[in-house]
């Protein structure tokens, strides 16, 4: 072949590509993610003001990792997913020593060491532990066509054991949760017989027993799993996020108080309300419709990254969209969930809105590893 030929069959493999770009994915998502700066402004604006800072400062934080977000998306989407196949030891062996090195210099807020400071910036390894394992998995089912042995299933659970202990060690129990459902579903798209799976799950519950019982976890960490049973009881300490939260959302009527006009966000009732109960704003000051279309475009993505998975040409593929599916949509399930008292309270971010720099790269990073399956479907 010659070097003309060449040189002309590259563009149009590249605007090929481009054809194939799934428009209503990445519009979604970035819009998505430009109202979550609004609402992390709104959220955060007056208490700074009251504390004597910058108004704006969340602001211009959140829009700068919405910017390298789309950035990182762009990038994976780009670049053959298939790299995957030859990165995967790397990945993991890399988010292990992340993660042993938090116990070592990593920074502890709130009870909880998860995050390595980086100058200005903080880099929390759980946040990506979750992509290290669908890319991991992926590979592993990928590389096992004629279907996964029982042998194969132990040396997945082992592997992924280790990084899941080490997460709800930090404590970060929510990545811990989000890890664990990522993977039960990845097995079960890569087809694991029906008796493994209910041997996992008998595992799985005799070990959330055991945990409990011979008090593995905090006292608090059960207490806020279990607060959203027992709301009506006069333990304020442990309910008092969830009431202040489902008062801010019932506040908000059906078309909201107005943007930065809600009361309860204004006076920061609802502590962490730019990051973890970011949809308590989101209700109090959209009300229901404005929240419901917040959901609705959640909705949408998952539809997308899904189709994604359904449209992929090979197992690899398939299995990375399916986890990118599995990571988004859960997490949207049970923040909102726990914003509105159904489901427990386990401090998952809301996709592409909840402010926080290595939570918002992941995400945006799973809707990149949807699109690089997507273009790459033929």
């Amino acid at each position: 072949m010659t070097t003309s030929s060449l040189s002309f069959e590259r563009p149009v493999e590249g605007r090929q590509l481009v054809a194939r770009v799934d428009v209503v994915l990445v519009l979604a998502t970035i819009v998505l993610a430009a109202v979550g700066v609004v609402m992390v402004y709104s959220a955060t604006r007056d208490h700074q003001a009251a504390l004597g800072l910058s108004s704006r400062y969340y602001l211009y934080r959140q829009a700068m990792f919405v910017g390298l977000g789309v950035v990182a998306m762009a990038v994976l989407a780009a670049v053959d997913y298939h790299w995957i196949e030859h990165a995967g030891t790397i990945l993991y062996v890399g988010i292990v020593v992340a993660l042993v090195a938090m116990f070592g210099i990593g920074h502890t807020a709130l009870g909880a060491t998860r995050w390595i400071n980086l100058g200005p910036f903080q880099f929390q390894p759980s946040a990506f532990a979750v992509l290290v394992e669908i890319a991991v998995v992926a590979a592993f089912c990928a590389r096992r066509s004629e279907g996964l042995e029982r042998r194969d299933i132990f040396k997945i659970l082992v592997a992924q054991a280790l990084p899941i202990a080490l997460v709800v060690k930090q404590p970060d129990l929510g990545s811990g949760i989000v890890l664990g459902v990522v993977l039960f579903v990845m097995l079960v798209m890569a087809g694991v017989p029906n008796r493994y799976l209910l041997l996992l799950i008998a595992l799985v519950v005799a070990a959330a027993f055991g945990m409990v019982h011979f008090g593995l976890l905090k006292h608090y960490q059960v207490q806020r799993l279990t607060s959203f049973l027992h709301q009506s009881s006069g333990a304020q300490s442990t309910t008092y996020n969830l009431h202040q939260s489902v008062a801010a959302i019932g506040s908000g009527g059906m078309f909201g108080t107005g943007l930065f006009k809600g009361l309860q966000t204004n006076l920061a009732f609802v502590p962490e309300q730019q990051t973890d109960f970011i949809f308590s704003a989101v209700g109090e000051q959209l009300g229901f419709v404005g929240s419901a279309a917040v959901l609705a475009i959640e909705g949408l993505i998952c539809w997308r990254v899904l189709r994604a998975a359904a449209v992929a040409r090979d197992t690899l593929g398939r299995l990375l969209a399916i986890g990118a599916f599995t990571l988004i949509a859960f997490s949207v399930f049970e923040n909102a969930g726990m914003t509105m008292g159904i489901m427990p309270i386990a401090g998952i971010p809301l996709p592409f809105l909840s402010y926080g720099g290595s939570a918002t790269l992941s995400f945006f990073a799973a809707v990149g590893l949807a699109l690089s399956v997507q273009l790459r479907r033929r």
